[in-house]
């Protein structure tokens, strides 16, 4: 049976008590001990912090276990620290790796104050034998264990309780921004189907149309509402795939921009321009038109009109890098940070309707189709998002 190694930091001035205690460990069983020796504070925190980072490749809770060292045996008297200030500076550094007190003195009140600043035992040394020396250290690696697995329960109770929090003020804001967004068209619908009842005989054509357009955009942006909705959900509840198939960037894009630009007329113009390598990938038809219909969008409804939405494609290495620029009224700095979290719009919107979703979704879509997006705004003078997308399909490993 392979026995399972104890790796010993042993913090101690004194040659010849250093020497004691190697003899002590050496009888007990030669195959089971493996003992670092230095003599001053500065260095066992320096050596402690070393051997944790030989683990920084392994995640948080996995490197905390694989530490180099399973316990300290520090004495209190060094040469650059005595007395109880060795053991809290060390604790302050240090916090996950048990310690047990050397020390010359039986006094039983530094040994509960030992205790009480985070020490797991306390051994006086002219007291120390091998029974009691291995005995110590064993109680002490397993208290320190189930201290070190509490901590990492009470952080996952910790993170999960913020979560909840959030997901708790995210429901807020979710039903405060549909009570808000849902209530402008109905009251447009409700108001407009009214006057159409009440005055239908004292309207022209020309009135009338112009009521039934107003019922008709409320009901798109309804509608438009319920669909951000939707898609948002699904990719919170991880029911939104990446389906990749043959399809050609260029052609997607140009067909992209001209639906885009018959529903905005002339009102705005977009100029889309492609150049690099070959276009053809395979991609997600359903996750490229949510992206940049949602971007080419908002161009369009933060610009100015007859203003020109730049909508750029270059190919190159397999890679896609998109850009939609517009000349719009720009993002304030102080907003940028936050643009793409859940229901947040910047500042300066004013009374251009939305949601906050837009972004988020955009985001979302992009992560799936194992992109990138950058977000470069100066307000008053325009924004710049860039999207770099891979052509071809790439297994997750």
């Amino acid at each position: 049976m392979v026995k399972i190694k104890i790796h010993i930091l042993l913090v101690e001035d004194s040659p010849s008590d250093a020497r004691l205690l190697r003899q002590v460990f050496s009888r007990a069983d030669q195959q089971e001990w493996q003992m670092t020796h230095v003599e001053r504070l500065s260095e066992a925190i320096d050596i402690t912090l070393k051997s944790s980072m030989l683990t920084s490749d392994v995640s948080q809770l996995e490197s905390k276990r694989q530490r180099k060292f399973n316990i300290v045996l520090l004495d209190l008297s060094l040469p650059d620290s005595t007395g109880l200030d060795t053991l809290k500076e060390y604790r302050l550094a240090i916090p996950d790796i048990p310690v047990v007190v050397l020390t010359g003195l039986d006094d039983e009140d530094l040994a509960l104050q030992a205790l009480a600043e985070g020490a797991q035992d306390y051994l006086v040394k002219d007291q120390i034998t091998i029974q009691l020396l291995v005995r110590t250290v064993r109680y002490a690696i397993e208290r320190g264990e189930i201290l070190n697995k509490l901590r990492e329960s009470e952080e996952r109770i910790r993170q999960a309780l913020a979560k909840e929090q959030e997901l708790n003020e995210l429901k807020s804001n979710f039903v405060a921004m549909v009570s808000h967004e849902f209530r402008n068209p109905m009251t447009t619908i409700r108001m407009a189907i009214e006057i159409i009842e009440f005055n239908s005989d004292k309207l022209t054509n020309e009135r009338r149309t112009k009521y039934f357009d107003r019922i008709n955009n409320a009901i798109k942006q309804m509608l438009q509402l319920l669909d951000e909705i939707l898609f948002l959900s699904k990719t919170e509840a991880a029911k939104l795939e990446y389906k990749p198939a043959p399809l050609n960037l260029e052609n997607f894009c140009r067909e992209l921009t001209e639906i885009i630009q018959f529903g905005v007329g002339c009102q705005h113009i977009i100029n889309f321009t492609y150049q690099g390598e070959s276009a053809q990938g395979e991609m997600d038809e359903d996750l490229l038109t949510c992206i940049f219909t949602n971007l080419l969008s908002n161009a369009i409804k933060y610009s100015p009109q007859q203003s020109i939405v730049r909508f750029d494609l270059n190919c190159k290495d397999g890679i896609a890098t998109l850009q939609v620029q517009d000349q719009g009224v720009g993002i304030p700095l102080k907003d940028q940070a936050n643009l793409f979290q859940t229901f947040y719009r910047a500042s300066n919107v004013g009374r251009v309707q939305g949601t906050g979703l837009g972004l988020t979704i955009v985001k979302k879509c992009v992560e799936l189709h194992g992109g990138q997006i950058q977000l470069e705004s100066q307000q008053n003078v325009g924004t710049t998002v860039t999207v770099t997308l891979p052509l071809h399909f790439v297994k997750s490993s």
